[in-house]
């Protein structure tokens, strides 16, 4: 009777083991898949939101989906990155806290799940949204992947890889709903992009400078003098292509209150000059921490929104 009691309670314990052991191995997971970037794949509106075709139960599904598989397949990046940079991350002071170089994810289970998660998403797509989307979520793994072996090591064209994310993000709502693309809507979105990707190797590199082991070597061969220039490049670019757009009435007048469109230059002109602040300190990190970290350019943001929307509304 002893024995099975005591083999009762082994068992339960075992159980229970195995249970903190499956439920840390999926927190792992999900930590590894960078929760806090997801923010960057609402992205995908964009597109559908510029041409006024965002609130049919049709496009709502399809931008729904598109989110979906899109931070599938930027999950599934992370997790081959992170099991390809396992041993360069232990030994950094912060990226070894990350959880396969911890070990609360082993390599070969990370290569797995990112591995079907790349394989996964497009498929998906194919069957579910269109065959554009489907390519371009393989365009955009075959860069990424590209970009975790090789690619980031390149100089300049790192640059060009992560801005190239951001776009196809801009790009694939409106290739999943059949909307075309204009010139302007690709310039603004591209150069934009640039702008913030440039500001924040520009912060990296102005709080790496002096200091030993950068956290990328890339950041060693870059000035800080010529990542000023580009993300100073980028946002004039950015700000003439909008202008550009908000000025061209293409023909059809304008039939709503205020002209909107014209007057929502202010603010975006605006939030380039608030987010410039920041790169020029050197304090541009992640573009969604800036953005939600200063409550001013927040504000800016949400009222660049309203005429946006007012000026695609015609109202």
């Amino acid at each position: 009777m002893a024995e099975t009691v005591l083999l009762e309670s082994t068992h339960k314990k075992h159980e229970k083991q195995s249970a903190r052991e499956k439920s840390s191995l999926l927190r792992g997971l999900i930590r590894t898949a960078r929760p806090k970037q997801w923010v960057k794949n609402v992205l995908v509106v964009a597109a559908p939101a510029a041409a006024g075709e965002l609130f049919s139960r049709h496009a709502l599904t399809q931008i729904a989906l598109v989110f979906v598989l899109f931070t599938a397949s930027a999950a599934g990046v992370y997790l081959v990155n992170d099991a390809r940079d396992a041993d360069a991350d232990r030994a950094h002071p912060v990226k070894r806290h990350r959880p396969v170089a911890a070990g609360q994810v082993p390599v070969p289970v990370a290569y797995s799940v990112g591995i079907a998660l790349a394989v996964v998403a497009p498929t998906v797509a194919a069957f579910l949204c269109s065959p554009l989307t489907s390519a371009l979520l393989t365009a955009y793994l075959g860069m990424q992947f590209a970009y975790c072996v090789s690619l980031k090591h390149v100089l300049v064209i790192d640059l060009v890889v992560v801005t190239t994310g951001f776009l196809m993000r801009a790009m694939i709502g409106g290739l999943a709903l059949g909307i075309p693309l204009s010139r302007w809507f690709l310039i603004t979105t591209g150069f934009g992009a640039l702008f913030m990707v440039s500001a924040k190797r520009y912060s990296e590199a102005v709080q790496m400078a002096g200091k030993a082991g950068a956290t990328r070597a890339l950041l060693t061969e870059y000035t800080t003098g010529y990542l000023r220039f580009v993300w100073q490049l980028a946002a004039s670019v950015a700000v003439l292509g909008y202008c550009l757009w908000a000025l061209e009435e293409g023909g059809v007048p304008h039939t709503s209150v205020l002209p909107w469109r014209q007057l929502s230059m202010v603010a975006f002109i605006l939030a380039v000059l608030r987010y410039a602040v920041f790169a020029d300190r050197g304090t541009a990190g992640e573009p969604e921490d800036v953005v939600l970290r200063d409550r001013a350019l927040a504000l800016i943001g949400v009222v660049w929104l309203a005429m946006y929307g007012l000026a695609v509304a015609n109202w």
